[in-house]
């Protein structure tokens, strides 16, 4: 008998655990979202950075590198002095914009739910 994708997803091996661990990184889906809604066909590094102000240039440096290495981002240098380096969703990203609109909308809808019960929790929790 075959086991369910989700009872798989149990297991630290499962490719779908492996996938969803990367991409649902704070940052990684903060790139992402800031370069689909860009209205610009690629961003340059300090394009992304200045969006994002609360990110050191290592952390958006290494999320770009596995946005990079997992097929999400292509990077293209210009050969060019000084250097210039832009930044693009793949088609694998884009394909994966709708799904993260959704799951914005839906934070959106419930963030002041989450939020209160959030206090309520930590109000009960110091009784």
């Amino acid at each position: 008998m075959k086991r369910s994708i989700i009872q798989d997803a149990m297991f630290p091996t499962c490719p779908v655990r492996n996938i969803l661990s990367r991409i649902c990184d704070k940052w990684a889906l903060l790139v992402i979202y800031i370069l689909s809604m860009s209205g610009k066909e690629s961003m340059r590094f300090m394009e992304l950075k200045q969006q994002m102000p609360d990110i050191s240039q290592r952390m958006l440096t290494m999320t770009l590198r596995t946005l990079e290495d997992d097929g999400y981002v292509s990077r293209t240098v210009f050969p060019e002095i000084p250097p210039r380096v832009e930044y693009a969703l793949t088609a694998r990203a884009r394909s994966l914009t709708p799904i993260l609109t959704h799951l914005l909308e839906w934070a959106m809808e419930n963030g002041a739910e989450i939020m209160a019960d959030r206090k309520k929790s930590v109000r009960e929790n110091e009784i």
